[in-house]
């Protein structure tokens, strides 16, 4: 089971949000931390970077890197499609 930390401007991303959509976001981070490679969700590699991803829900995209070593997913970066890359 992986832990889950989020930064700053992750935390203000979701208060921001409708209950609707944290109760989307929540459901695919515990998938997430159970494994964080999954095949059966939104989420692909990001070009340039060692273990980045994204995750898609909706709209908005996630940006988040995997530590193996520490057993953490790391949401750095929230936002809607058209501001995030």
């Amino acid at each position: 089971m992986y832990k889950v930390e989020y930064s700053h401007k992750v935390e203000k991303f979701l208060d921001k949000q409708s209950d609707r959509f944290i109760k989307r976001f929540e459901k695919s981070r515990k998938k997430l931390q159970i494994n964080p490679y999954r095949k059966d969700m939104d989420i692909k590699k990001l070009k340039g970077f060692k273990n980045d991803y994204r995750l898609r829900i909706g709209k908005y995209r996630f940006i988040y890197a995997i530590i193996e070593n520490r057993s953490l997913i790391y949401f750095y970066h929230a936002s809607s499609r058209g501001d995030i890359y």
